[in-house]
């Protein structure tokens, strides 16, 4: 059983996908994404009814970990995988940067996985089970005019490191850095795209199923794997 956050849309769509293909139950965050989150989970269950659940939160509010942790608990009875994948994007140049973008990009990428891996241990623990944090290359080399989300994602690897070292022996914890799988949402011109695709050692974007196939790889080929950060960047952070 699989819970993911910020599972409706783009990347986390394509890990549900993946990982209810392969046999597991899943259940969907989504903060304001309804409208795509009951339509990925009604996809879901017609093709395997009851393996898909939703269910809305704001996790940078206290308590949200919690209440999304215990409605994956009474909804499926169980959980084996938790995957820290919601986040905040957005640029936050020198000079700019406000409190709210603090809170809201370090809250999201750093701050939630944390209360969300310390309210789901406990159900881990009982099925040895593994947390995913969704990564960022750039949490070892910073993206420019982004350094709020470079150093919140920064913490996440340390994060997620440390949760390997406090949380083994029954539960893994892992990390998967995706580096240019799916353009930001919003204007990115070709000469961005062009010059980002040519950072990397394959020299064409990967995609979202790449990045699918690895937290599919962690969660059932990998029982001796943890503590590690999986870069899924066609070799742009060499």
């Amino acid at each position: 059983m699989v819970l993911i956050t910020g599972g409706a849309r783009r990347v986390g769509a394509e890990i549900v996908r993946t990982l209810h293909a392969a046999g597991a139950k899943v259940l969907i965050h989504y903060r304001s994404s309804s409208a795509a989150a009951i339509t990925l989970a009604d996809e879901l269950n017609r093709s395997r009814p009851g393996s898909a659940a939703i269910h809305a939160a704001n996790l940078l509010t206290a308590g949200a970990a919690e209440t999304l942790v215990a409605a994956t608990l009474m909804e499926f009875g169980r959980l084996d995988v938790l995957i820290n994948n919601a986040s905040s994007f957005y640029p936050t140049p020198v000079g700019q940067i406000t409190h709210a973008q603090w809170d809201d990009l370090i809250g999201s990428n750093l701050k939630a996985p944390l209360f969300m891996a310390q309210a789901a241990a406990p159900g881990l623990r009982a099925q040895h089970g593994l947390i995913i944090n969704m990564v960022d290359i750039h949490a070892l080399r910073p993206l420019k005019a982004y350094p709020v989300y470079s150093t919140a994602k920064a913490g996440l690897a340390m994060l997620t490191r440390s949760l390997a070292r406090e949380l083994g022996p029954e539960i893994r914890v892992n990390g998967i850095a995706p580096g240019p799988v799916l353009w930001p949402e919003g204007e990115t011109d070709e000469a961005s795209k062009r010059e980002i695709i040519d950072k990397t050692a394959l020299k064409r974007p990967g995609t979202p199923q790449d990045v699918a196939r690895t937290a599919l790889f962690l969660a059932q080929d990998a029982p001796y794997i943890t503590g590690q950060i999986i870069a899924v960047d066609g070799g742009r952070s060499i």
